[in-house]
């Protein structure tokens, strides 16, 4: 796989018969709502199809921000950011995580304007972030060399290792007596007065009371199947890695042209900040009236791609029966080939702004699938339609950071608790009982 080394994490071998709680894939949001329930006491098996965070977990950026989010996640984002200061004593390993300040730059009057409106959000929260006049941050950051009007910093923004973080809080959940299945893909739920009382795995059937499906980007393809329409598309992200380089910024810093954020190891993770590839496929057309007005304000920010991976999705069947191999015993891992061009001007584009990256090394390449929603505001959420059937998915490129609270929210709404925030926002009916479906640009 040329993706990014994820920590590994070896499946149970042994398939229980029954358990409380199946929770579906092994990414970040799916470990997190694993260890919840472990933590409560559930009986939890966590299945995955390939190993765990190997897809868009362990692909992302590493961000850990409150700021510039819509600000409907803006409280479970807060609740996040106080679990990741305890994660790695709860887990007992390292997941990388350092507040360490994430700046947005404004490349006009216009968008320091808004970058400042925005921080009304942050009001009722105990947060500093505050503006940056351009001098400002030329003090902060010596040499650059990056024209702006100023910028938005938030201090108490974080990061952590993507290829860590998932590995990490699923050995926890084991520790707390979560059974962790990888290369065992979930064929579908079964139902009994149309209620889940189980699932079937490729190795075999598990009787369970609730199910939560936390697929990423396969989540519309399996919950379709059971008739449970869930608008979703995937985003290609391209990102690379240079080796340990001195005398870069401390700072996670975001502009147009790109996005980077010191590594542990002291390298630095360095992507497009604004341009992203949309592949037409079959799906496109399905969900074209749900993506039209996301479309029509973030175009400027999609290249869109029509080529092989059309035929590749046009060949996956949207039914399949239970007894036979599902389409995700066929596609273990999503490992799209990265665009360099898009990688080499970043980089470029990033040497121009600070000097001191004309010294950095390449390490590695690789691309991700980001699973979006037309509102760009993930579900977490029951699913009426199937007691005991939930979803935590749809993150749209903003699931790593938040993760550890999604987890807590499904977890309440999973055993009825009081739910940490909300979850009226993060409803699956949203997007067909007629309520309004806003995409906030700028966020």
């Amino acid at each position: 796989m040329p993706g990014p080394y994820v920590v590994p994490v070896h499946g149970d071998e042994t398939l229980p018969d029954a358990c409380d709680v199946v929770v579906i894939g092994g990414g970040i949001v799916g470990c997190s709502t694993a260890l919840e329930l472990a933590e409560r006491g559930l009986k939890v098996v966590l299945c995955e199809k390939g190993g765990i965070g190997q897809e868009q977990s362990s692909r992302n950026w590493g961000w850990v921000r409150i700021s510039m989010r819509d600000p409907r996640e803006v409280p479970l984002m807060a609740e996040a950011l106080r679990i990741w200061d305890n994660l790695d004593a709860r887990t007992g390993r390292d997941t990388g995580f350092k507040r360490a300040g994430i700046i947005f730059t404004c490349g006009n009057e216009k968008e320091l304007s808004d970058h400042d409106r925005w921080r009304a959000n942050l009001r009722d929260y105990q947060i500093d972030t505050r503006m940056l006049s351009a001098r400002e941050f030329g003090d902060l950051f010596p040499g650059s060399k990056l024209p702006m009007a100023g910028a938005l910093y938030t201090p108490a923004d974080g990061r952590a290792e993507p290829q860590k973080a998932a590995p990490a809080i699923a050995e926890a959940a084991r520790d707390k007596g979560a059974t962790i299945l990888t290369s065992c893909a979930v064929r579908g739920i079964e139902l009994a007065a149309g209620a889940v009382c189980g699932v079937v795995t490729e190795r075999g059937p598990i009787a369970c009371q609730a199910v939560v499906l936390a697929g990423g980007a396969w989540s519309s393809l399996f919950s379709g199947r059971f008739g449970i329409d869930l608008p979703q598309l995937k985003v290609m992200n391209s990102v690379l890695r240079t080796k340990p380089l001195e005398g870069g910024p401390e700072q996670t810093i975001w502009a147009n042209d790109f996005a980077i954020r010191k590594r542990q190891d002291g390298g630095y993770t360095v992507a497009s900040g604004y341009d992203n590839i949309v592949d037409i496929v079959p799906a496109s057309f399905r969900h074209a009236m749900d993506f039209l007005p996301a479309l029509r304000s973030e175009w400027k920010a999609l290249s869109f791609r029509l080529g092989l991976r059309f035929l590749d999705e046009a060949r996956i069947p949207r039914q399949w029966l239970l007894d036979e191999a599902s389409p995700f015993e066929y596609n273990r891992v999503l490992d799209p080939v990265p665009s360099r061009r898009k990688q080499d001007k970043a980089l470029a584009e990033l040497k121009a702004a600070f000097p001191v990256f004309e010294k950095a090394e390449i390490a590695q390449r690789w691309a991700g699938y980001i699973d979006v929603t037309p509102d760009a505001v993930p579900v977490i959420s029951e699913v009426e339609a199937i007691p005991g059937f939930h979803i935590a998915t749809g993150f749209s490129g903003h699931g790593f950071g938040i993760a550890p609270a999604a987890g807590r929210l499904m977890a309440d709404i999973v055993t009825g608790r009081p739910p940490i925030v909300d979850p009226k926002a993060f409803r699956l009916l949203r997007f067909s009982d007629g309520s309004k479906i806003e995409l906030i640009s700028g966020v």
